[in-house]
């Protein structure tokens, strides 16, 4: 018998504010243990909580980025729950007033493009995080009470690589968006995931169970290909599904059960007493629906439709909102807006990763890459040294023009010039201009760059590969 995978996702985002949700501690990541905490984060009996008008802010923000409908009257709510992580035995969250309801995310996958229903988007308290040594385990509670965005989605997925696509639609939306860092090894996005599976003659989902806390999309890829393998085995061998939460364990790449799983009654929810409900005004709403960015998916396809970029080079620019930002201010400034591409896809994302940096932290700027890029086009220097050119923009900034003549790097065009590399090359390397000879065209690539590197660099390859070419053809 053949089944059909449901896949659910609640993920679980961290907001970028200064303060907690309803106190006014730090955020900030890496402090020591219980150093950001207060009566109210610690959950003080008589400590009374103060809402983060900011998370709201961000949270909204998010469900105007994919469609949601906003509720202008909203309201918090207490998860009761007992557990170390959880200093009041209660979280505040929302529950049946969330802030957005339905909306949508596109995605793309094997079956093209489909739209991932949204069914909530709703605002919570972080919980502390527990650190698990040998003998003992430590809280620390730093973390509680940071503002956390769980965004629901409905059982709309149906292969793991589905669920991957979703996170990484969604972490673009939030980055665009300035609603979160999005860094994962900080614990900003992490997110629990429902399975099921039933048979392809049934509409009734099957039971569901619940993968929890995994923070690597990766993670939930895995985790989620193991855990339908094992419910259909289990299902055809004759086994029943129990709705239960179980754990992701990296080493084994295995699923394990932790607990069977609670319903809504078992949290005993009622409105938060402590605190008023949420409304928000029309002109707020209106005032940050057009302060909303572009989202990544409407910028590709403006990139491609405006500058005439690959489809490809469009949707590597435009997964980072600052790399498209620097890619269309310097691609105006000099008209050539596949160079522009070709540049910063090359060496610009490449010395952003080997160096950790983001591009708004580097001194080049798209001025300058704009100027280099004319400079190519003019032919005073060659692509190979506008390479060495823009690592040196990358690392202390300045004009491509001055670096060039400084550094003595104009390309050489002369064919008189050129020619006294050609022979001395031909005259050191004639096995390779035998091989050539003999039908091996791939050594034409390596007396070429032979001749480059007895230029430094500097001669026009295009001078170069036309010059080689004539004379071993001709024996000139």
């Amino acid at each position: 018998m053949n089944y059909i995978a449901s896949i659910g996702l609640e993920v679980h985002v961290q907001l970028k504010t200064q303060s907690k949700m309803f106190c006014g501690c730090s955020t900030r990541y890496g402090a020591d243990p219980n150093t950001q905490v207060c009566p109210v984060c610690l959950g003080y009996p008589g400590a009374m909580p103060s809402m983060n008008e900011s998370a709201i802010q961000l949270t909204v923000f998010t469900g105007m980025a994919i469609g949601c409908h906003i509720n202008a009257y909203s309201k918090f709510d207490r998860k009761s729950y007992f557990y170390p992580d959880m200093p009041k035995n209660y979280q505040i969250t929302q529950y049946d007033l969330p802030l957005c309801g339905e909306g949508h995310v596109e995605i793309d996958g094997a079956e093209g493009t489909r739209q991932i229903r949204i069914k909530r988007i709703h605002l919570e308290e972080d919980v502390a995080k527990n650190t698990h040594f040998e003998r003992t385990s430590g809280v620390d509670f730093n973390r509680a009470g940071v503002p956390l965005m769980e965004i629901v989605t409905e059982p709309d997925m149906h292969h793991p690589e589905e669920a991957l696509a979703l996170l990484q639609s969604l972490k673009e939306i939030l980055l665009y968006a300035g609603v979160s860092n999005g860094n994962l090894e900080e614990g900003n996005i992490r997110c629990d995931v429902n399975c099921s599976v039933r048979s392809e003659s049934s509409e009734v989902l099957g039971t569901k169970t619940e993968i929890k806390n995994l923070n690597t999309f990766r993670g939930a890829q895995q985790a989620l290909k193991f855990e339908i393998a094992r419910q259909q085995e289990l299902l055809r061998s004759g086994g029943e599904i129990i709705q239960e939460t179980r754990r992701w364990d990296v080493d084994s790449g295995q699923t394990f059960s932790m607990r069977t799983k609670e319903d809504a009654h078992d949290y005993r929810y009622f409105p938060e007493p402590d605190l008023m409900p949420v409304v928000i005004s029309a002109d707020s709403l209106e005032e940050w629906r057009q302060a909303l960015p572009e989202m990544p998916r409407e910028r590709r396809e403006r990139l491609i439709e405006s500058y005439g970029i690959p489809e490809y080079d469009a949707g590597v620019l435009a997964t980072d909102r600052f790399v498209a930002d620097f890619f269309e201010d310097a691609a105006k400034q000099c008209g050539n807006a596949k160079a522009v591409s070709n540049l910063i896809m090359t060496e610009m994302l490449r010395l952003l990763d080997e160096e950790d940096k983001q591009v708004e932290d580097v001194p080049v700027t798209p001025a300058a890459l704009a100027a280099l890029v004319d400079l190519v086009d003019a032919g005073t220097v060659n692509s190979n040294t506008a390479k060495d050119v823009f690592g040196i923009l990358f690392r202390e900034g300045g004009d491509p023009g001055s670096i060039v003549k400084e550094r003595g790097l104009v390309q050489v065009s002369d064919s008189g010039e050129i020619e006294s590399f050609v022979e001395q090359v031909i005259t050191e390397h004639a096995q390779s201009v035998e091989d050539y000879r003999g039908g091996k065209k791939a050594a034409l690539q390596f007396l070429v760059g032979q001749v480059m590197r007895s230029s430094r660099g500097k001669a026009n390859p295009k001078v170069v590969a036309e010059m080689l070419t004539t004379k071993l053809d001709t024996g000139a």
